[in-house]
């Protein structure tokens, strides 16, 4: 029995090995839960050329938007688990949709196995110009002192970025407010600058422009420190808020079930793209933040944003829309 245990297993070391050893052998796809054009979508794409010239054979972006991302994230959960069948995602389906989606087609931990955060990105903080405050201190002052909720927007239904990034400061900052959703982005935008909703978080890479050009008031950043692309903002945490910190992030993941080999070669070829000096200068200037995390690093994060959300979503009673 010892002999036959012991071949086993140098017959399953020998297998995996094998397999890193022949893949990719054929095309890989990847899914990206959300629609084309957009910052998730653009570092695929990133990727998927990178990983085809690295490992010579195609790495095709597949769209399947749709549920906040979920019915994309659903259908990879259910895919073989051989390596050729991807998911890049906004971390958001595998940290929010849990809570504020009991009946899920998939569970992030028992069905995803984490390959690499690739990038995150902040949010930022803005009002409609004719807003009479100039900083975050102020913000909060005038949101207290107003005889009705702050009206704000946010893209993409209940348990969006915005929302999320919103309803925690409120939380940290103590004043109402009265969130008006929105289909996505664009038309948050349109709310804003048209003076419909009075402020919101929104994602910082559509931001700059707007501010740059004053059709916006950018008050600060949700990141931890100033951005190397915008220097001239300040975050929340150096205006009042000692510690306050949110980004989102750009996950990778396999089907549970890979084989180590693989998704360990899929991690190492990753972060290695990822620290390239033109990788690094191209998401940039989409105000994004390249990562690069370990496969273990992305399990610590997305726990640990998922104990966030979890908290933030039944704190303010935040449903399903």
């Amino acid at each position: 029995m010892a002999v036959v245990a012991t071949v086993a297993v140098i017959s399953l070391a020998f297998d995996t090995g094998a397999a890193a050893q022949d893949y990719p052998s054929r095309p890989v796809k990847i899914v990206v839960p959300f629609p084309p054009g957009g910052p998730l979508d653009f570092t695929a794409r990133m990727l998927a050329d990178r990983l085809a010239a690295s490992l010579k054979q195609a790495f095709v972006v597949e769209n399947r938007p749709g549920a906040s991302g979920n019915i994309g994230a659903g259908a990879v959960a259910k895919a073989e688990p051989d390596g050729y069948t991807l998911l890049f995602v906004l971390d958001t389906p595998l940290t929010v949709s849990p809570t504020l989606y009991p009946k899920l087609a998939f569970d992030p931990v028992r069905d995803f196995e984490p390959i690499s955060v690739a990038a995150s990105f902040s949010m930022s903080l803005v009002v409609h110009p004719s807003i009479p405050v100039t900083s975050v201190l102020e913000f909060v002052t005038y949101a207290k002192n107003l005889d009705r909720p702050l009206l704000y927007g946010s893209g993409g239904g209940s348990g969006n970025p915005g929302h999320l990034t919103m309803e925690y400061f409120r939380m940290k900052a103590g004043f109402e407010g009265l969130h008006v959703p929105y289909k996505g982005n664009a038309e948050v935008v349109t709310g804003l600058v048209g003076g419909q909703v009075q402020a919101g978080f929104l994602a910082t890479p559509g931001v700059l422009p707007l501010a740059r050009e004053g059709r916006l008031k950018a008050l600060a950043l949700s990141s931890l420190e100033r951005a190397l692309y915008a220097p001239e903002i300040g975050t929340i945490s150096e205006n009042g808020y000692a510690g306050f910190e949110v980004g989102f992030y750009q996950v990778l993941l396999s089907p549970k079930g890979v084989p180590e080999s693989i998704r360990a070669l899929l991690e190492r070829e990753v972060r290695q793209a990822l620290q390239l000096p033109e990788l690094h200068t191209r998401l940039r200037a989409q105000a994004l933040e390249p990562i690069a995390s370990t496969g273990a690093e992305a399990r610590v994060l997305l726990k640990s944003a998922s104990e966030r959300w979890q908290t933030v979503i039944k704190t303010s009673n935040i449903r399903p829309e």
